[in-house]
């Protein structure tokens, strides 16, 4: 198989992190007998920097005409004091507007090797965590009409009937493949919106009658997940819900540097990035956990290229990197092996 692959890695430790995802990336095309090739491309700060814009009409086009994009991260506080309009976070809502990608998949899984950093009770997370959370990516009221002016601001959050359909039957079919137990969290008691979202819900259940669904409201899902998380298999949610409920999640298992997305439209194409931020401080230093990244390329695998044994052996080899107690300064404890970021890259293309 011949793909290519649009990197974009963006700020801070993200020029770190892709050059091991790479690494990784050329190792299994070995192993396996394919062939990746890349192109990289600005965004972010560092493209405010070389253009004046945090996503360049090059890199989107880039992006659009490749087989599947990386993405590192993206921001800093070197930014923090631009326009709105002018942020690197616009960059992320650029790249997935202007590519459809509609359905974000967000993992938060407590590898047992790591279950030591849990910050919740042992007996409360019990043999481990498995959640997949199915966010809504463009629409909501990232995307909504917004304004400002002298009495206040305001920001829209709308959606249409085919916009909930289109990631509801994703949040089932994600279910169907998994456990079959979805939740659907809203905010039904108040929001127009999420009255629609329900209703949409209920509507689309009886085509799969495998999946048990309930509702809860988005304050109840985020006091559950930390009370009793493992009720939950999937969640399926609007944009804002999902952004901070996948954000809780990913403290519940202890270590935001091993957790992977995808961002996908209906075709599979897809952008994969660690869900971390971009962490300026560490950038350069060989400090970085690039596990995130790389269990992301699994994500690509299984996800957008149709691979599932390579994307197998991606986590496979990770698991086993970690049986060996190789552990990078986020998720290091007393007696474990301390590596930096181009050491742990190469002990995962070793492990494959």
């Amino acid at each position: 198989m011949k793909k290519h692959i649009a990197l974009v890695p963006g700020d801070g430790i993200g020029v770190d992190i892709v050059s091991e995802a790479v690494k990784v990336l050329d190792r299994l095309a070995k192993k396996f007998g394919h062939e990746f090739t890349y192109t990289s491309y600005l965004a972010g700060g560092c493209a405010i920097d070389a253009t004046g814009k945090p996503l360049p009409e090059e890199t989107l086009k880039g992006c659009q005409e490749s087989d599947s994009v990386l993405l590192g991260a993206v921001g800093g506080p070197a930014w923090d004091k631009l326009p709105s309009n002018l942020r690197p976070e616009k960059a992320l809502l650029g790249l997935r507007g202007g590519m459809g990608l509609f359905c974000n998949l967000r993992p938060a899984i407590l590898y047992k090797q790591l279950a030591g950093a849990c910050p919740l009770k042992a007996e409360i997370v019990g043999e481990g965590l498995d959640i997949m959370v199915v966010r809504e990516l463009t629409g909501g009221i990232y995307f909504g009409q917004r304004g400002r002016d002298e009495n206040g601001a305001y920001d829209t959050m709308s959606y249409t009937v085919s916009e909930i359909e289109r990631i509801v039957r994703k949040g089932f079919e994600t279910a169907q493949k998994r456990k079959k137990r979805l939740c659907s969290v809203d905010k039904a008691n108040i929001l127009n919106s999420s009255q629609l979202w329900r209703e949409i819900v209920g509507r689309l259940a009886p085509d799969y009658p495998d999946v048990v669904v309930n509702h809860l409201y988005v304050d109840n899902a985020a006091m559950q997940l930390v009370r009793n998380p493992r009720q939950f298999d999937v969640i399926v949610t609007e944009n804002m819900f999902g952004d901070i409920l996948s954000d809780e999640a990913s403290q519940i298992t202890g270590s935001i540097g091993m957790l992977p997305s995808a961002s996908l439209r209906e075709d599979g194409f897809g952008m994969y990035e660690p869900i971390h931020g971009s962490a300026p401080d560490l950038a350069g230093k060989n400090v970085a956990n690039p596990i995130a990244t790389i269990l992301s390329v699994g994500m690509m695998m299984r996800y957008t290229f149709g691979l599932p044994k390579e994307a197998d052996a991606i986590e496979e080899a990770v698991s086993k990197v970690l049986d060996a107690s190789y552990r990078t300064a986020d998720i290091y404890t007393e007696g474990m092996k301390l590596v930096g970021t181009k050491e742990m890259g190469d002990l995962i293309a070793q492990a494959l």
